[in-house]
């Protein structure tokens, strides 16, 4: 199996959970309550939320996928491919979630992939 899956295996996993905890946080439309236990549980009882809680797995699905490429790389190889994540959210919520998509942050997306070759090339 090629090791590069199990960095695209933690980025899509990484990526889904937090497109799918903004979608339905944002459907939902959370306010949170002021007193601190009330927070605390209201947060608790949304993790019951079946899309909230696929969120959740799926970090944890990543976190496997992520210990299975430090097997196969050095951390310094793997890890640029991590700030990918960023890139791929803000191209996931402007098509999915309807994100604003502005000049600063297509300059921002393109540092973020030169930025990732030339530390994975040199």
């Amino acid at each position: 199996m090629n090791p590069y899956l199990y960095i695209l295996g933690t980025l899509a996993f990484t990526v889904y959970g937090q497109i799918i905890l903004k979608w339905r946080l944002s459907g939902l439309q959370i306010v949170l309550p002021e007193a601190a236990m009330d927070k605390v549980w209201y947060l608790v009882k949304l993790l019951f939320d079946p899309f909230v809680f696929s969120g959740f797995a799926s970090a944890f699905v990543a976190s496997l996928f992520w210990m299975a490429a430090m097997t196969k790389f050095e951390i310094t190889q793997a890890y640029p491919f991590m700030s990918l994540a960023p890139a791929l959210v803000f191209v996931v919520g402007i098509l999915f979630l309807g994100e604003t998509f502005t000049i600063g942050k297509v300059m921002g997306l393109a540092l973020i992939i030169v930025g990732t070759i030339v530390t994975v090339k040199y």
